[in-house]
């Protein structure tokens, strides 16, 4: 079974990633996207600019689709 986008899992991956940056991104199997999109949520935070970092995880893990 594939999971497209707008799927159920990405829509939980998208929510994930909505309280803690690349959670999504490690449910969905995708353990160094969800390193990188932590360490630099967490590295911009310290300048106020991390809420980019995490705006872009949560569309990343929403848009996400296998194979790409």
């Amino acid at each position: 079974m594939s999971a497209g986008q707008g799927s159920t899992g990405n829509v939980i991956a998208a929510v994930c990633s909505f309280f803690i940056p690349g959670l999504g991104q490690l449910v969905q199997g995708r353990l160094l996207k969800a390193i990188i999109m932590f360490v630099l949520a967490a590295a911009l935070w310290i300048v106020w600019m991390g809420w980019i970092i995490h705006l872009w995880s949560i569309l990343d893990a929403a848009l996400y689709k296998p194979g790409n």
